[in-house]
């Protein structure tokens, strides 16, 4: 570059008296657009004064203009200039520190539709680089510059697309924003399912970097990033058997041991849930299993860890209801609503361990037995919690019908339903503490035959009926959990059965199952896996409800069942259907002559032309397992089908 001295030009720009906006306008024009460096630099000079003045700023169209009169590449010049050997240091510096702070000024000004398109996010590259030697002033403006920068899903392509973000990375452990553009980054970027690939192999190289920083430190920081960040991205974007995930759960561990501060104790329960989440397998015996480092008190880690999982959300529930309408809930939910992921994962361990005799897993059993009690007790605590927050938004009082709480009320805040008396803002079918709650105590009284606790959940039917028919509309899906929820209350809970069918729950799955079913005829689910496990778990509630000493006889209205299963189609034996799909049609079956089993004799013959198209059902599944090749499914399922065909239709005219 030709250039006068940078530090001269800066300070005679600041210095020089500023004409009238226009001629200064026109001024800065001129010697942005002109041919040479020498006189793009006096423009940019003139260009900060005029901005940190606040001439012209406010003038949305001005900026624009003058905007799109830089030239980029003179820009990304000034950018490398730290990296020329032409230029002295302090010279450099300067150029630097000018280039930076215009376009840090520009990303402010600039209108939002202008600051996605490459002339301003396309300078990411230099920027990253400009890191090397900036002073710390402008070190501050590049990093909010890259952050404004990735807030949009373009800026995070581009920033993605620069193949050595050392510079950037190094920086993390002493400014913070590093964590945050980074966050930014890899969550916008994987947005566009075609960058996948792209941000998992990014997160993959940048992780062992960013270890090694915080390894030496209370880690809290980096924790509650990795937290965060692993819970916004899609499977896909995630890197298959990282080698890096071994030293992260030995930072948590370290930090669950240290007994941290409540940022800390937030930090490593977001992070536990996310683990378990991305990496179930490898990471639920990394966080569970004894690794032969014991904690202070000489007790397991899984004891300390799932401990101070269960003390927090204890602790947390007596004042949660008070904090509905205030700034904080939505942080406390989101903790509280890890913890409770972070102890389904645990259950779900627990129970895998205890029954394989291969696993590792060991803790004395005065300590499961503790665990098991203090478990029961948070699960007592998180059932009440649930049945104060749902009357106090929706229902008004324990166990009502929805046609006694269907009214409303104008008053001078608003129309409110008749019955409630502290609705908030948010529903409570969009509230993710009250999913994961659910979760783990459908997941806990499933595996433990507390008979209390499972009377204590039979006492929220009105809530899951309801949370099940409001996840297919809006909000987040309960169905899986609560038919989970269903299955352990039904089985042993005298009045289960009662209550369910008080809350029409008979109804609300048949509707479901309906919709599944119109989607197997319409074979647009032959390999949704998770939508035909529902069915089979819908169908195995309703065939509890059949077969419950309190049936007598089957009500008119379920004999649905019958007529639908006979509109069942088999499933075609090339290509091999998904055996989950041949479970469901052999369920459908086992429900059918569990109906016809219990009907009186008129109300068997009424159906006698649906039986007899069932049979034909049953025939072609016959065909179909046999030919599967899992011999000991086959084998499972051709049981079933036997039961079916001694057990119903065998007996009918």
């Amino acid at each position: 570059m030709a250039e006068p001295s940078a530090s001269a030009v800066i300070n005679e720009a600041a210095a020089s008296p500023l004409t009238s906006e226009d001629a200064t306008f026109e001024k800065l024009q001129s010697l942005l657009r002109a041919k040479d460096d020498t006189s793009r630099f006096v423009g940019l000079a003139l260009l900060k004064s005029v901005l940190d003045n606040g001439a012209i700023s406010q003038d949305a169209a001005k900026i624009q203009v003058i905007w799109e009169s830089l030239s980029p590449k003179f820009l990304d010049r000034l950018l490398k200039a730290g990296q020329s050997q032409k230029i002295n240091k302090a010279e450099a510096r300067d150029m630097v520190d000018l280039a930076v702070a215009v376009l840090h000024t520009f990303t402010i000004l600039l209108p939002e539709s202008s600051q996605n398109v490459s002339r301003l996010l396309g300078r990411s590259g230099p920027l990253v680089n400009a890191l090397v030697q900036s002073s710390p002033e402008t070190t501050t403006l590049i990093l909010q510059t890259l952050l404004t920068f990735v807030s949009h899903v373009e800026g995070a392509l581009e920033l993605l697309k620069v193949e050595d973000i050392t510079p950037l990375t190094e920086l993390a452990d002493q400014y913070p924003l590093v964590l945050d553009i980074l966050e930014f980054m890899w969550t916008n970027a994987s947005a566009v399912p075609s960058e996948a690939m792209a941000v998992s192999s990014s997160i993959d190289k940048v992780m062992p970097t960013l270890i090694i920083l915080f390894q030496d430190t209370d880690a809290v920081t980096f924790l509650r990033f990795v937290g965060s960040f692993m819970s916004k991205l899609m499977p896909e974007a995630l890197p298959m058997n990282p080698k890096w995930l071994k030293q992260l759960v030995g930072m948590l561990r370290g930090l669950v041991q240290k007994r941290p501060t409540s940022v800390g104790r937030a930090a490593y329960t977001k992070l536990g849930a996310a683990l378990l989440q991305a990496y179930p397998g490898v990471c639920s015996k990394m966080l569970f299993e004894d690794n032969g480092i014991s904690n202070i008190d000489s007790k397991p880690f899984a004891y300390l860890f799932v401990n101070l999982i269960l003390i927090d959300i204890r602790s947390s529930f007596p004042s949660l209801l008070a904090q509905l309408n205030s700034a904080e809930y939505p942080a406390t939910a989101e903790r509280l609503s890890a913890a409770f992921d972070v102890l389904s994962g645990f259950i779900g361990f627990l129970v895998k361990s205890l029954d394989d005799e291969s696993s590792s897993f060991s803790m004395p059993p005065d300590l499961l037995l503790k665990l098991r009690k203090d478990i029961a007790e948070t699960m007592s605590l998180a059932i009440e919690y649930f049945r104060d927050r749902w009357d106090s938004a929706i229902a008004g009082a324990s166990g009502l019908h929805p046609s006694a709480r269907s009214g409303t009320s104008a008053t001078s805040e608003g129309t409110r339903l008749t019955l409630t008396w502290d609705s908030m803002k948010d529903k409570p079918n969009a509230d993710p503490l009250i999913l994961a709650g659910i979760r783990a105590l459908a997941i806990w009284i499933r595996e433990d035959e507390n008979e209390n606790l499972r009377n204590e959940s039979a006492g929220l039917m009105d809530m899951f009926m309801e949370l099940y028919k409001q996840s297919a509309k809006d909000g987040l899906d309960f169905r899986y959990p609560i038919l989970t929820a269903l299955e352990a209350v039904m089985e042993t809970e005298e009045d289960g059965v009662l209550r369910f069918l008080e809350q029409d729950g008979w109804e609300t799955l048949l509707q479901d199952l309906r919709l599944i079913l119109a989607s197997i005829n319409g074979q647009d689910i032959y390999n949704d896996t998770p939508t035909l496990a529902r069915g089979i778990e819908i169908i195995r509630i309703l065939l509890t409800v059949v077969d419950h000493s309190s049936t007598a006889y089957p009500r008119e209205d379920w004999m649905a069942i019958v007529t639908l299963t006979a509109s069942l189609k088999a499933p075609p034996l090339s290509p091999k259907p998904h055996p989950l799909l041949v479970e469901f049609d052999i369920a459908m079956l086992q429900l059918a002559t569990a109906l016809l089993g219990k009907a009186p004799g008129g109300m068997r013959k009424r159906y006698l032309p649906s039986a007899t198209a069932s049979r034909g059902l049953e025939a072609q599944l016959e065909l179909i397992v046999k030919g599967m090749e899992d011999v000991q499914l086959s084998q499972d399922f051709m049981t079933e089908l036997e039961d079916v065909r001694n057990l119903g239709f065998s007996s009918l005219p």
